[in-house]
């Protein structure tokens, strides 16, 4: 068990089109700890493997990078992901985090980051955070990772958050636990933070869902979200809820302008677009995924919906964008 006040001498791992807004989110909470506690509390490098820049996905990147032997010890080494992960996901880098972490030092992601680390086998029988777009995917294929619908989880000696100003949340809590409360404050009062940290293991989703009027619909769209891969139906989930089918098609119908069935529908099949695009799975595996036990069924459903089939979405799916 590492103790997160003693993450002190941090890396920052950066990847070819990673996220500009998420390392910088981090990197700057660093810094303001700094400035606002008069104190050297944190020491940080930008790295690469080789000590080459990387571009971020907005064509910028940090200056000076290092190349990681050149960083000196380091407590945490936080991977910085973004666009098209999966090329950065490189067996060069996947032996460098294994041999980081047989030395004992903690390691971490930031936005799609959290996948190199899936990849090189070090999340297993972790809980994760990972950006809601890409959680669906990764959660497929990487079954014996936790992946928990929160925005930064820290388990142990591996620190995983999602984009966009995620990773100042997980940073405040590493600021709360060296320096106390009152100092992660003062780092988020600099930054105008109207809010307090969250505390990691805090019940909060990832996702922005629409806000929904009436409590019984909102507790079916949920149900139906946590049923994709074998769909209840219907009369189903009216009878989870204890509330008649007829009445079920009122509330949709009255706040979505569709009927459950065709909204159940819809969300089963957005879910395999995103797999589609987001992961390798074989597109037999994405239908049975997402609730189709045919084949034929899935393809015409999915044709019916987005104008092609889903061979023609894995053939021309662009590469994973930059959450945050």
């Amino acid at each position: 068990m590492i103790d997160p006040a003693s993450l002190t001498r941090i890396g920052f791992l950066t990847l070819a089109n990673h996220s500009m807004i998420a390392c910088a989110n981090a990197l700057e909470a660093l810094r303001m700890a700094n400035y606002v506690a008069e104190a050297p509390l944190y020491s940080w490098h930008v790295v690469t493997l080789d000590g080459t820049m990387a571009t971020a996905s907005n064509g910028l990147g940090f200056t000076p990078t290092l190349a990681l032997h050149e960083a000196g010890p380091l407590d945490l080494l936080l991977v910085c992901g973004g666009v098209d992960v999966r090329h950065a996901a490189t067996p060069i880098i996947a032996d460098a985090l294994r041999r980081l972490a047989r030395r004992g030092v903690a390691l971490g992601a930031l936005c799609t980051g959290s996948f190199v680390l899936a990849d090189a086998g070090l999340l297993d029988f972790y809980r994760c955070a990972v950006h809601w777009e890409n959680l669906s995917s990764i959660r497929e294929e990487f079954p014996e990772i936790h992946f928990v619908e929160e925005p930064f989880v820290i388990d142990r000696d591996r620190l995983t958050c999602t984009g966009g100003i995620a990773p100042l949340d997980m940073m405040l809590e590493l600021i709360a636990a060296r320096g106390g409360r009152s100092l992660a404050d003062k780092v988020s009062e600099q930054f105008i933070v109207d809010r307090a940290p969250r505390a990691p293991q805090a019940k909060a989703s990832a996702r922005p869902r629409p806000a929904l009027p009436d409590p019984t619909l909102a507790r079916a769209v949920r149900l139906m979200e946590g049923t994709i891969e074998h769909p209840l139906g219907v009369a189903g989930i009216a009878r989870r809820l204890d509330v008649s089918p007829r009445h079920l098609e009122r509330l949709f119908r009255r706040h979505l302008g569709t009927g459950p069935a065709s909204y159940q529908l819809g969300l089963r099949l957005e879910r395999a677009r995103e797999l589609l695009r987001l992961s390798v799975l074989p597109i037999t595996d994405v239908g049975l995924a997402c609730g189709f036990q045919s084949a034929a069924h899935f393809s015409t459903a999915y044709a019916r919906r987005f104008g092609r089939p889903p061979s023609t979405e894995r053939r021309t799916a662009a590469p994973p964008k930059a959450n945050g």
